[in-house]
């Protein structure tokens, strides 16, 4: 019997023979990956003051050296301005980050975290890698080939929306 993605991929393959199934096989692994990451944390963000996506957006704030805007962090995060903006409100709200005019752009925001927030974070994310170190332990020299695959595959992707939609 075949695993399910590869039956998935001859199915629709059968049910549409000109569909090209093979991205299948690259976003598959990407998902599986994201979920086993996802279970390695799920006792650590049980019950706490943070979500994955708010810490996320939290990490590079922690150690910034300066105020950050939501479209620079969206930017470098690779996550949606509308998904980064809805989270730096809750953050907000709760008093994990402040937000201030930015002189240079009134439009945009600076964003830092408060010390509430740096507390939350440095107490959370040591934990969030430590989790994930566990994980990926095994890896051994194939770490630097994983992460030379990784890179391209962000690149390329990241290269192929710059194309598509030029901010």
């Amino acid at each position: 019997m075949l695993p399910l993605q590869a039956r998935t991929q001859e199915l629709w393959g059968k049910h549409n023979p000109g569909l090209d199934t093979s991205p299948m096989e690259v976003v598959a692994l990407v998902k599986r990956i994201t979920g086993l990451l996802d279970r390695a944390v799920e006792e650590i963000y049980d019950g706490a003051a943070l979500t994955t996506a708010e810490v996320e957006l939290l990490v590079p704030l922690r150690h910034a050296d300066a105020p950050v805007t939501a479209g620079r962090l969206a930017t470098r995060l690779g996550m949606s301005r509308a998904g980064v903006s809805k989270t730096l409100a809750k953050l907000e709200k709760r008093g994990l980050i402040t937000r201030e005019v930015n002189p240079a752009d009134r439009r945009a925001a600076l964003i830092s975290m408060t010390p509430t927030g740096e507390n939350i974070i440095d107490d959370l994310f040591p934990r969030e890698l430590e989790a994930h170190g566990k994980l990926l332990r095994d890896l051994g020299r194939n770490r630097k080939n994983v992460i030379d695959a990784l890179t391209r595959l962000a690149e390329t992707m990241e290269s192929q929306l710059n194309t598509q939609n030029p901010q």
